[in-house]
């Protein structure tokens, strides 16, 4: 038995296809005829735009014109100067071949983006990586061809599966994969969430340790991966996948539940989003409301800051979706592990503990007010709540709200309109939060608990390193003792308390958070379903 990452959930039981790429050999050889290789650099890059347009057109069927955004964005890379325009120039003053240009330049991208923790912004890497690969493919002659699958019931195993690989699978013979690298955050376990076909991932050497033919039991329930079973152990997954598609099938029933305890106490199941349109996904699991809106989103993956206008727009269009169900935003949480490149930032020696979130907007509060302007005007439109990120003591949200009442005459004085009604809140994941809880909810409307990083600045552990992740425990007697002084602290003056981190949607520590009173669950919404399920099993 391997053990892996289980990133999408479900069983799959069938023969494998292991997927062996050519290996395309990249020299140093120099070019004599310049303006030749540019022209081949310039086939290849239009050849991989033509194959990646078909791609597109694609997963838009199969998966949603949201999921297929992704190929939209490798096709914007094509096109980048800086991203192509540096393969020619490459070539031009280095006198070096395509491939090393092409291979060149995205190591020198790929370094840049892997250095960065975040998992949204290692993505960008992945990307860039498949379009190299595709580029260097078709320099090469393969013209990026798909996987020759003919057989059903086929797992997938490779080293690694990039978007594009990901969105060529066939569904109706594929009906899982497992991978060597990747982690619950890759696009490849987005996909397959997505395509809703079980995966496992980060196993190290599974390409090594099965052959095309194979049978494999794929547990994406544990994130196990069982090679050539005894029929018995065939016999007990094929009862386990049975149990799980029906209970799957069972959730649905939970659509339109509204969520409370067995004793009668009314729960709140909301959904976290990273765009506007991810509130449809949102309704489609029946959630309560959008418990965080990551608006850096709304910053990231263009040359400028979005304005007024932009913003306001996306704030409206989620808030009307909602008609009147509570939605909390997120003032800009930039800085750590997330930058913008049209934001430069300082160098830090702790970045997670330095000039990020709400630090960096009452710095700049030039790009604060857009955002708040925009969020005020849109405040008209449904049942808007504010969170103010990385607040360590009371004395940051008393400044956050003086801008705000800043922005309130200006748009007076301009003759717009916004609710008196808004909720302002702040994020509870600076541990000094947590302690001060009692003091702090005489002052905001509401809190809503971070878990991502509160447990990783109480435990001292940084969540996405591998060598310390054991540390890494949401179950921790520290961690579980400030989320109680947050819930009594609120409590205690009147005000509610959400969570949006990954544990509001963990099936152990729902209980718990249950018991100690927490008023609303937050989460991705597929999570949504299982945690109604939970919490209505709860006294």
């Amino acid at each position: 038995m391997k053990k892996g990452i289980a990133a999408s959930k479900g069983y799959a039981i069938g023969k494998v296809f292991l997927q062996e790429h050519e290996e395309i050999v990249i020299t140093e050889a120099k070019v004599t005829d310049v303006i030749k290789e540019q022209k081949e650099l310039r086939k290849a890059l239009d050849a991989s735009k033509e194959q990646l347009e078909k791609i597109k057109e694609k997963a838009a069927i199969e998966m949603g014109a949201k999921k297929a955004e992704v190929f939209e964005a490798h096709i914007t890379l094509l096109d980048d100067p800086e991203f192509t325009g540096a393969m020619k120039l490459e070539i031009e003053t280095k006198s070096i071949n395509a491939m090393k240009a092409v291979d060149s330049v995205t190591n020198g991208f790929v370094a840049i983006f892997d250095s960065m923790e975040d998992a949204y912004m290692k993505e960008r890497a992945a990307d860039i990586k498949d379009v190299s690969k595709r580029i260097i493919s078709n320099l090469a002659g393969n013209g990026g061809s798909a996987f020759a699958i003919t057989e059903v019931n086929t797992v997938v195993v490779a080293n690694d599966l990039t978007p594009s690989d990901t969105a060529q699978l066939d569904r109706t013979k594929v009906i899982g994969f497992v991978t060597n690298v990747g982690g619950r955050t890759s696009h490849a376990a987005i996909m397959a969430r997505t395509l809703e076909i079980p995966a496992v991932l980060g196993l190290s050497d599974i390409t090594t340790s099965v052959k095309t033919g194979d049978t494999v039991i794929l547990d994406g329930i544990e994130g196990h991966v069982l090679i050539n079973p005894s029929e018995e152990v065939i016999a007990e997954y094929h009862e386990r996948n049975r149990k799980f598609i029906a209970e799957q099938e069972g959730l649905k029933k939970l659509i339109d539940v509204k969520t409370a305890t067995k004793s009668g106490k009314r729960i709140e199941v909301c959904g976290n989003i990273g765009k506007p349109e991810d509130v449809l996904t949102v309704l489609a699991n029946g959630g309560d409301g959008i418990g965080l809106f990551r608006s850096e989103f709304l910053y990231m993956d263009r040359e400028s800051a979005p304005t007024e206008d932009e913003q306001y727009e996306s704030y409206k269009f989620v808030l009307e979706k909602m008609e009147g169900k509570q939605v909390v935003i997120r003032t800009l949480d930039i800085g750590g592990d997330k930058t913008l490149p049209y934001l430069p930032l300082p160098q830090e020696m702790n970045p997670f503990l330095g000039y990020r979130a709400i630090r960096l907007c009452l710095d700049k509060k030039d790009i604060f007010k857009v955002q708040l302007r925009a969020l005020l005007r849109a405040s008209v439109f449904g049942n808007l709540c504010v969170m103010f990120p990385m607040i360590s003591g009371l004395q940051e949200f008393i400044q956050a709200k003086e801008v705000v009442e800043e922005c309130k005459k200006e748009l007076k004085s301009e003759g717009q309109s916004f609710a008196e009604d808004i909720q302002w809140g702040i994020m509870v994941e600076i541990p000094s939060a947590a302690v001060c809880a009692d003091e702090l909810a005489k002052h905001v409307d509401f809190f809503s608990i971070g878990t991502n990083d509160l447990i990783q600045y109480t435990l001292a552990a940084d969540r996405m390193s591998e060598k310390v992740s054991y540390l890494y425990n949401p179950m921790h007697p520290a961690v579980l003792r400030l989320i109680k002084m947050t819930i009594d602290g609120a409590h205690k003056q009147g005000k509610w308390v959400g969570m949006c981190g990954e544990m509001a949607g963990d099936d152990i520590a729902i209980p718990t958070l249950v018991e100690y009173g927490l008023d609303e669950f937050s989460m991705s919404a597929t999570s949504m379903l299982n945690a109604k399920r939970v919490i209505l099993e709860q006294e």
